[in-house]
């Protein structure tokens, strides 16, 4: 059983920047893959990165070269550094985790994913 926390959302101003983490308890997190996804209000939930338990990073066509998803396996922490944040990437971000069915799987629907945070804030305004 996997246990997963989100921090650092928070108010930014456009071009801003915020890091996000994602610390989870359990054992075997360093070989989960892991993603975060983003939900505004009114809008469907979408992938914004994946990593795999191998470290392949895939990213959303909407904030490639912005973010950077990493991960730091001995603190069971992932990130997702945002950089030039504008007001579209308002939204809830929450960290997803699975176990992957292979070494370096990666997943892009969110109901393959087996745990979830209760999400964090983000919020892009003046």
């Amino acid at each position: 059983q996997v246990q997963l926390v989100e921090s650092g959302g928070g108010l930014v101003q456009p071009g801003g920047s915020l890091r996000l983490s994602c610390a989870a308890s359990g054992s075997g997190f360093s070989l989960n893959a892991v993603a975060w996804y983003r939900q505004a209000p009114g809008k469907e939930r979408e992938l914004v990165a994946d990593v795999t338990s191998g470290g392949s990073t895939k990213y959303a066509d909407s904030v490639k070269g912005r973010f950077t998803i990493s991960r730091d396996n001995a603190k069971n922490t992932v990130y997702l550094q945002m950089n030039s944040l504008n007001a579209e990437d308002t939204a809830v971000y929450y960290c997803a985790a699975k176990i992957p069915t292979y070494y370096g799987a990666t997943y892009s629907d969110s109901g393959e994913y087996d745990y979830w945070g209760q999400g964090t804030q983000v919020t892009v305004s003046l």
